[in-house]
């Protein structure tokens, strides 16, 4: 696109195809989304240190490694391109000048440089070996070559806008190039002419003489974007600047007013001065209307070659600052190296090195639309990565800089992105499909980062801000989810329990507790930090949705208390407690055996002591572990008790092919109370919707729920199973009800009750036992059955085949006598002895609902 690529002929460009008009709205809504974007780095700029990389390194510290590295290639590819245009822009203008014309073999006076594809790559070659020298000497040569260049520029400019005033109206001859010779046409320089300025101010898309394609406000837009991307020249080098954050906000925002001022000014003369012949035919025009015409190619050439080194220096940093980052590993590992006064020039000679791989595509217009896609998703990016760190609100987010808000940024992603699709559908959705597949990568394969997530400090903002709407008065029991405080001694020893429980969770709240029996005051530190991160990563080697919550305390029932009192957070709070079974069973390390860690070959986490040796003694007692119990109840906690949960092997039971499929027994009558056997109260819904709830999961959804209805001769038992089957329809549960006789059974009960052991049953036990039904009192169920009546219950209960993946039991109150609690956990024992994975459920709370 001839000399195009020079910023001084871009404005003649846009405004000969797109009149003054349109050129203005052009150059408005560019500085717009670059004037968003500044601001937005600017802002991350003055809020700490900044090294090398710019953009990227600004990106990665704020929206992590994955965007970060994503960001960072694709900028480093923007940048790339970019040098490649421009020299690119730079040898068509050479040719134009010094390029034998089409059609002649021999040139004259200074038309000696052959024209041919190969010829053009071999002076782009050239030119940017005299570029990659620049960059190779280092950031203060560089420095020192690109100010020499700005004050040539700044001389042509005021040798431009002097011409425009002192040529007089002269005829430009025009040479169109074709296929078969070539063509002579006249432009014009009509002097400042209003007549001139009424033809330019329109519209009058025509065909690009350099590549003959036709031109549009897309195309003309993607041309000229790509002369305004100098300003991010600056923060790339952040990493050279001795005061990034002093200089970058600084330079940065001068160079955008200037070129903007400079660029509108320019649109303005050669639109009243220049018809639309010259502007359309000529990209060189100002070569000649200009009173010093050498000066002009000069500062064309001048221009066009800091622009190009601009961007390769600004590749190479991106390029080391990814390598030094690691996200690629040993991809990058050769670009790391740098020369002993710490110029990255390994970097430098690979950014070279792609440059001259995009060099072989010959035509401007065949990366120009890819590089202002990209360099459009980098600046979205840059001005997202701001708007997060604003939203996010955390207190170390304060930049001197202070001419920014949410809504500057919110402007520049969404200008950014309709730009995109506006100037390149497919290359828009290309790039941003490519961006979605770096993101995926290094999501999977980057090692982990300690730059700081700003996700974290967007999801703490954001569930602060919901917990806080979340009104534990506004609860309804429709919408009541089980919340499960599971307390865990040694992860070794409950691997299968934590799975198993993870799946009753249901979406909600799971919380990890565990008790270390120390005193803080005899300690020099908090024991509990230490072990934080084996309990985290435990939960994620697992696979578990739960939170970890520890504490300190002189004894296991205190430390319970406190965990009861204190997880959670407002309206996420744990309803439900979940205990493993107290009995003599030696523990098994089942964490060793759990799929998580023998399907991958990997260790156990390392942290957890080893299990308790069977001959050592607990730390809890019998009396300890029922006091547990009956504070949770008291503190209208819902309980579980699961017994021998290590010998589940859900992975089997569910995923066998046998017929019929595995089955989930639930028995919703208290075992230990047949005389108040109902199956309508609070407990026995509640052990209803934990059985269903199991049955929801997913890895639970192939089992059968199967519901026992004991019935005793004489009790109307098919009144009863319809009642029960109303029920369960109302409920929404699909159950499969079967009647199970146990007149044997109760019948051992009555004949304790006659002539229990010590005496006669105390007069009004009827009229107490009633009362306690509704109360919140501890009924003495243990003195009311005999260990002859439990073990009857447990073999009707394990007579039931074929035998289930687990089991649902009633759980009794403890008894109010706290001497009585070894007793009330002896039969605990006796009824689930032999019968496999048992959850034993006591509910207090309604959570069944049969409205909508």
């Amino acid at each position: 696109m001839g000399t195009v690529a020079s910023p001084l002929s871009l404005a003649g460009f846009v405004v000969g195809h797109a009149g003054l008009y349109q050129a203005l709205a052009m150059f408005a809504v560019a500085y717009f989304i670059i004037g968003m974007t500044v601001l937005s780095v600017c802002a991350i700029a003055t809020n700490g240190a900044l090294d090398a990389g710019g953009a990227y390194y600004m990106i990665s510290r704020a929206l992590g490694p994955e965007f970060g590295g994503s960001i960072g290639i694709m900028f480093f590819l923007a940048n790339v391109c970019g040098s490649a245009l421009y020299v690119l822009g730079l040898v068509e203008a050479v040719v134009d000048s010094f390029g034998i014309p089409p059609g002649q073999k021999v040139g004259t006076g200074v038309h000696v440089l052959p024209q041919s594809y190969w010829y053009e790559l071999l002076y782009g070659t050239v030119l940017l070996a005299l570029c990659l020298l620049v960059c190779l000497v280092g950031a203060s040569i560089y420095a020192k070559a690109t100010f020499l260049i700005f004050l040539i520029v700044a001389g042509v400019l005021g040798t431009i806008l002097v011409s425009f005033f002192a040529t007089r109206p002269v005829g430009v001859p025009i040479r169109l190039p074709h296929l078969n010779g070539s063509e002579a046409e006249n432009g014009s320089f009509t002097g400042f002419s209003l007549a001139t300025l009424r033809d330019n101010l329109g519209g009058g898309y025509g065909v690009d003489y350099t590549t003959g394609q036709m031109m549009s406000f897309s195309s003309v837009f993607a041309v000229m974007f790509n002369g305004c991307t100098g300003i991010m020249a600056g923060s790339n080098m952040s990493g050279d600047l001795k005061r990034p954050s002093y200089s970058i906000p600084r330079g940065t925002i001068s160079a955008v007013l200037f070129t903007y001022l400079v660029y509108n000014l320019l649109a303005f003369l050669m639109c009243a001065t220049c018809d639309r012949t010259l502007l359309q035919k000529d990209y060189g025009f100002l070569r000649d209307i200009s009173i010093f015409p050498p000066l002009v190619t000069v500062g064309i050439y001048a221009a066009t070659l800091s622009a190009a080194m601009s961007n390769l220096i600004g590749a190479s940093r991106i390029l080391y600052a990814l390598a030094r980052d690691d996200l690629f590993g040993r991809a990058l590992a050769l670009a790391k190296k740098t020369s002993a006064s710490g110029n990255p020039v390994m970097a430098v000679i690979l950014s070279w090195l792609v440059v001259q791989l995009v060099l072989f595509s010959g035509k401007l217009n065949t990366i120009a639309g890819v590089v202002t896609t990209f360099f459009l998703l980098v600046y979205a990016t840059v001005n997202l990565a701001c708007l997060a760190l604003e939203w996010a609100s955390a207190p170390n987010f304060r930049p001197t800089f202070r001419y920014f808000t949410w809504h500057t940024c919110l402007l520049g992603i969404a200008g950014c992105c309709v730009m995109m699709f506006l100037i390149s559908p497919v290359s828009a959705s290309a790039s941003l499909g490519f961006l979605l597949l770096l993101l995926l990568a290094l999501h999977y394969l980057s090692p982990s980062s300690t730059w700081g997530y700003i996700s974290q400090a967007l999801i703490f903002h954001q569930v602060r801000k919901y917990l806080l709407m979340l009104d534990v008065r506004k609860d309804h029991v429709k919408f009541w989810r089980p919340q499960m405080l599971l307390m865990v001694q040694n992860p070794r020893g409950s691997a299968r329990l934590i799975d198993f429980v993870n799946d009753l969770k249901k979406s909600g709240l799971y919380v990890l507790g565990h008790v270390e029996l120390q005193d803080l005051d005899t300690l020099p530190s908090d024991p509990l930090q230490p072990q934080q991160d084996s309990w985290l990563s435990l939960v994620d080697k697992l696979n578990v949705k739960a939170f970890v919550s520890l504490t300190l305390a002189p004894s296991v029932r205190h430390g319970v208390r406190q965990l009861l009192f204190t997880s959670g957070l407002g309206g996420m709070r744990p309803n439900t407690l979940v205990l493993g079974f107290y009995d003599d069973a030696a523990p098994q390390d089942g964490l060793a055996r759990h799929p998580a860690f023998t399907s991958t070959r990997e260790e156990v986490p390392l942290g957890f002591p080893p299990l308790r040796a069977p001959t050592a003694p607990k730390l809890l007692s019998a009396r300890e572990y029922v006091g547990i119990v009956a504070d949770a109840l008291k503190m209208l906690r819902n309980v579980l008790l699961a017994r021998q949960l290590e010998s589940l092997d859900k992975a089997w039971e569910l995923r066998r092919a046998a017929s019929p499929p595995p089955t989930i027994h639930v028995w919703p009558v208290n075992l230990l109370r047949p005389d108040s056997a109902r199956y309508a109260d609070t407990c026995s819904l509640f052990l209803l919707q934990m059985a269903c709830v199991l049955n929801m999961a997913r890895a639970w959804r192939r089992a059968r729920l199967r519901l026992f209805l004991c019935v005793e001769a004489g009790a109307m038992p098919h009144a009863q199973e319809e009642k029960l089957r109303q029920l369960l329809k109302d409920l929404r549960i699909q159950a499969q009800i079967q009647l199970v006789p146990w007149d044997a059974v109760t019948r051992l009960h009555w004949q304790t009750r006659q002539g229990p052991p010590g005496g006669p049953a105390p007069a009004g036990a009827a009229a107490e036992e009633e009362e306690e039904e509704e109360a919140v009192n501890f009924p003495a169920n243990a003195t009311q059955v005999s260990d002859e009546y439990v073990c009857a219950a447990n073999k009707l209960v394990l007579e039931q085949s074929p035998a289930p993946a687990v089991r649902f039991l009633s759980l009794p109150r403890p008894p109010a006598d706290t001497s009585l609690y070894p007793l009330y956990l002896h039969q605990l024992e006796l009824l689930t002895r032999g019968l496999g994975p048992t959850v034993l459920v006591h509910g207090v709370s309604a959570v069944t609902s049969t409205q909508l």
